[in-house]
């Protein structure tokens, strides 16, 4: 039996849906009481908004590739 994969087609950009995620980590953390939980929430949330930032960085028409 060979298996296949499952193919999905996005319909937004990887930018779009990980700021949305970003945003939704940010208010379920301002839900929650300081704690480690909570900062465990920001620490994604910064990271899938770095993550998104890094994406526009490497596709805006200022990068030079090496010589």
């Amino acid at each position: 039996m060979t298996q296949h994969r499952r193919r999905v087609v996005q319909t937004r950009s990887l930018e779009e849906r990980m700021a949305e995620q970003a945003a939704k980590l940010k208010e379920q953390a301002s839900q929650l009481p300081a704690g480690a939980e909570r900062e465990a929430l920001l620490k994604r949330a910064r990271i899938a908004q770095t993550g998104a930032h890094l994406s526009d960085w490497l596709r805006s028409p200022g990068l030079l590739p090496p010589e």
